[in-house]
């Protein structure tokens, strides 16, 4: 797998933040800042993986946030967190009704945030772009994300993600690419719909 520099730049400071935060557990394991802090830093390396180490790395943090939210069961930041690790699990999983069950598990992460912190705005938009997710998780896997994981031909969403290049990358290649547009498509899709939600009708002929 290929990265540009700035890949390389996140790569090594989550792995940083990653070993640090796993040091500091020894010394003390109900440190519920440092859980968030180490599984922010699982999600952070898990969208620079192939997507069988990004699923286990999302594995890996859901389990550090959810004891973290043992020791702190209102932290509306490891909530908020937790919610994007299920989104991002969710969109990694083909199965439309093990998706949808993922998908549930956000929300309520989400909106459990937003009541501990209404006046969050990242938060709020976490909340509004979960129920825009499972239909663009069907939309994905309909154009053939399955296969492209598996290292199948390209399929229209994930040609459309990536440059003229991408095309000639290996498959690894390509299943960072999609992995990561995917991410940022759930934003886009969000912001796009908040757009044009504040589009005035066009003026009558």
């Amino acid at each position: 797998m290929e990265f540009s520099q700035e890949d390389f730049d996140r790569l090594l400071l989550s792995e940083h933040t990653r070993q640090t935060a796993e040091a500091n557990y020894v010394k003390n394991p109900l440190d519920a800042d440092n859980l968030t802090k180490w599984a922010g830093a699982l999600l952070e390396l898990s969208q620079l993986q192939n997507v069988s180490d990004s699923k286990m790395m999302i594995s890996d943090a859901i389990a550090k946030l959810e004891e973290a939210l043992l020791i702190d069961p209102v932290k509306h930041d490891a909530l908020w967190c937790l919610g994007n690790a299920h989104t991002s699990q969710a969109f990694l999983t083909p199965d439309v009704d093990e998706a949808k069950v993922a998908f549930d598990k956000a929300r309520v992460c989400f909106q459990k945030a937003v009541d501990e912190d209404p006046s969050n705005e990242l938060y709020r938009k976490s909340l509004e772009v979960t129920d825009k997710a499972p239909e663009l998780h069907m939309e994905i896997h309909k154009h053939g994300l399955g296969q492209q994981t598996m290292g199948g031909a390209s399929s229209a969403s994930a040609s459309a993600s990536v440059n003229e290049k991408g095309s000639k990358k290996k498959s690894s290649d390509l299943k960072y690419d999609i992995f990561g547009w995917i991410i940022l498509a759930v934003g886009i899709v969000a912001w796009v719909g908040m757009a044009k939600s504040h589009i005035p009708p066009p003026p009558p002929r």
